[in-house]
């Protein structure tokens, strides 16, 4: 007879899941840490970490009558962007975009799977009253640390949720539900997670590769130096210390994975939603900044880089050609983009143009 945790096994591999796990709602451990680590000012602008703390901190308070968090993983390193992964960061005339956001947008492949999965088991249980609700990068949820208690991985030190098998590259959302699933097997497809342990050892490479030493300790960011959080999360000038160590990195950053140990055998994804688009995972920085809004606007759709406007878009391209050789066709475009650039993009390209010798 086919047990209920076989079952969601199944419906979650047919809905391209690689891992699913159960936990409960129990968080009060990761507290302590949330909290001071918000105190610090770490969190930057992100002035959403702080608000609904107490939800993200107990999702029965998110959910009213949550007792069970179903953590589950699926794997989006695409082929073509492992291969040149490296390649592109190494070429100051490339554009890096983080691997996560070259494809389709992870919150509604996410999303919509995980809610039909969620309504198979609402199905099966068949009982008055239950409920789920699915989450995605979306809302006061504690990802990281439910995906740890449901044993998808331990948190490196690289404040990132890796697991052994295949690394960090992967997404993981959530199915809040009231169904008392967290008795089940803790881990479906991998280990209980009582032995999911800390299994970064001595290893700093995370720490010693960050370009802004945003890692400030082991499972210690500093956001506000982080270049995900430069280029995507705030919204103003990008601190001129910190510029020129960005390099061409203009979406995100992928450092502390790429040279992670635990990704050295790096395991792709055959989910064809996260096959890069445009070519945005070999483009150079010139050909990228000379997009128009509407160019922008047309080749980003259902893209996580959305998540930027055009003038972050062209702020964080600035960036990266100014780190870049002087080339004379950089200077002439930087020069014709000024003219009709904001107030915040024209900084930037000022000191792009500084850096390369190019007068306004």
């Amino acid at each position: 007879m086919t047990t209920l945790d076989e079952k969601i096994k199944s419906w979650a591999e047919h809905e391209g899941f690689q891992q699913i796990g159960y936990t409960d709602v129990d968080l009060s451990e990761h507290a302590p840490r949330v909290h001071a680590w918000l105190a610090r000012g770490f969190a930057g602008e992100m002035g959403y970490l702080k608000r609904n703390l107490e939800k993200r901190l107990d999702p029965a308070l998110l959910e009213v009558g949550t007792c069970t968090v179903i953590s589950a993983r699926m794997n989006y390193l695409a082929p073509v962007a492992s291969e040149n992964a490296e390649a592109t960061l190494a070429d100051p005339q490339k554009a890096y975009i983080s691997r996560y956001a070259l494809g389709r947008d992870y919150h509604k492949v996410l999303r919509r799977r995980l809610a039909r999965l969620g309504q198979r088991i609402n199905d099966e249980i068949g009982q008055v009253n239950t409920h789920f609700r699915a989450f995605v990068d979306s809302a006061p949820v504690l990802e990281k640390a439910l995906g740890h208690k449901a044993g998808l991985g331990w948190i490196g030190k690289n404040t990132l949720l890796l697991n052994r098998e295949v690394g960090s590259w992967f997404f993981v959302g959530e199915i809040y539900t009231n169904i008392p699933l967290a008795n089940l097997s803790a881990a479906v497809g991998s280990n209980d997670a009582a032995l999911v342990k800390d299994e970064c050892g001595a290893c700093k490479a995370c720490i010693t590769v960050c370009p802004t030493k945003a890692l400030v300790g082991p499972r210690d960011l500093d956001a506000r130096r982080c270049i995900s959080y430069l280029t995507i999360e705030n919204k103003g000038p990008i601190d001129p210390e910190l510029r020129p160590l960005m390099g061409n990195r203009v979406f995100g950053c992928d450092d502390c994975q790429l040279f992670c140990p635990w990704n050295r055998a790096t395991v792709v994804s055959s989910e064809t939603d996260f096959t890069p688009r445009h070519n945005l995972d070999n483009s150079s920085l010139l050909s990228l900044f000379q997009w128009s809004q509407a160019q922008f606007l047309a080749r980003t759709e259902g893209s996580a880089i959305r998540r930027i406007n055009f003038d972050q878009w062209q702020r964080n391209l600035a960036v990266g050609l100014g780190n870049g050789p002087a080339d004379p066709a950089v200077i002439d475009a930087l020069r014709a983009r000024r003219a009709q650039a904001s107030a915040l993009v024209r900084e930037h390209i000022d000191w792009a143009l500084e850096r390369l010798g190019g007068s306004r």
